[in-house]
C-alpha cells in the first residue's frame, strides 16, 4: 500500500467515523491526524435541503474568513480608464481588457478570480462557456462586479470566498478555511464565519432541513461528519 493509504488509514482510526460531531470537536480531530509534507486546504461542504431547479432556492453569497485562506489568491481584473491603476495597486495579478479576453479566450487559465468593472461585461460576456462552468464568472450578486474594483482586489486577497449551491452541483456548497497549518482556534473561526453565511443565505421558500449533511475534510483526508444540528444555536 503506498504511503498516502498509510497516512489516511491512520486518520481514519483516530475517531468514530459513524457519529456526528460539534464543528470544535471536528476541528480537534482534524487537527490530530497525522500530517503530510503538502499543506493541505481544509475545506466545508454543505448538502442542502434546497431545490436548486427553483430560482428563489439557488443560494450564493461571499464570507470574510475572518482568519484569511492560507492561500495566495491569482486575481484577474478586467476593467479600462482610471479602474487600471486602481486595481494594479490593489494587487491585482493580471489587469486589463480586450487583450485579456482574448488571451482567456485562447486556453489560459492561470488564475482562481475574476474581477470585472460593470463597463466591462458586454465583452466579459462572451466568456460565460469557459468562465461558467469554472465558477468564474464575474456576477454583480458576488461583489465581483464593480466599479470599487480595488476593494474587491483587497478583500478576495484578504479571505473573502465565494459560494454557491444550485442543481448542477447536487444542491451541495463547499468552500475552503485554511490550511491544515492553522490552529484550531483559526480554523474555527473560519468555520464558524462559513456556516453563519451559509446559515444567514437560506432560501426564504427552503422547505424542512436545511443543512442536511455537513463534512469537515482536508484535501487528501478523511471526512468528518459534522452535526448539522447544532448550527442554528
Amino acid at each position: 500500500m503506498g504511503k498516502k493509504g498509510k497516512i489516511y488509514i491512520a486518520a481514519t482510526e483516530t475517531y468514530d467515523k459513524s457519529k456526528p460531531v460539534s464543528l470544535e470537536e471536528g476541528v480537534r480531530i482534524l487537527k490530530s491526524f497525522p500530517t503530510r509534507k503538502a499543506d493541505e486546504s481544509v475545506e466545508l461542504s454543505f448538502s442542502l435541503g434546497i431545490d436548486g431547479r427553483q430560482a428563489d432556492q439557488a443560494l450564493r453569497g461571499t464570507v470574510m474568513l475572518p482568519k484569511g485562506t492560507g492561500k495566495d489568491i491569482r486575481i484577474v481584473v478586467m476593467t479600462q480608464g482610471d479602474l487600471v491603476a486602481q486595481a494594479e495597486e490593489a494587487g491585482a495579478d493580471h489587469v486589463g481588457g480586450a487583450e485579456l479576453i482574448a488571451r482567456i479566450e485562447s486556453g489560459w487559465l492561470d488564475f482562481d478570480l475574476v474581477i470585472a468593472s460593470p463597463d466591462m461585461m458586454g465583452q466579459v460576456g462572451k466568456l460565460g462557456r469557459v468562465l461558467g462552468p469554472r465558477g468564474l464568472m464575474p456576477n454583480p450578486k458576488t461583489g465581483t462586479v464593480t466599479r470599487d474594483v480595488g476593494q474587491a482586489v483587497t478583500e478576495a486577497k484578504a479571505g473573502r470566498i465565494e459560494f454557491r449551491a444550485d442543481n448542477k452541483s447536487g444542491n451541495n456548497a463547499q468552500g475552503p478555511i485554511g490550511k491544515v497549518s492553522f490552529t484550531e482556534e483559526a480554523l474555527l473561526e473560519n468555520a464558524q464565519a462559513f456556516t453563519d453565511a451559509i446559515m444567514r443565505a437560506k432560501p426564504a421558500s427552503t422547505k424542512g432541513q436545511f443543512v442536511r449533511k455537513l463534512i469537515l475534510s482536508s484535501t487528501m483526508g478523511p471526512g468528518i461528519r459534522i452535526d448539522p444540528s447544532a448550527l442554528a444555536a
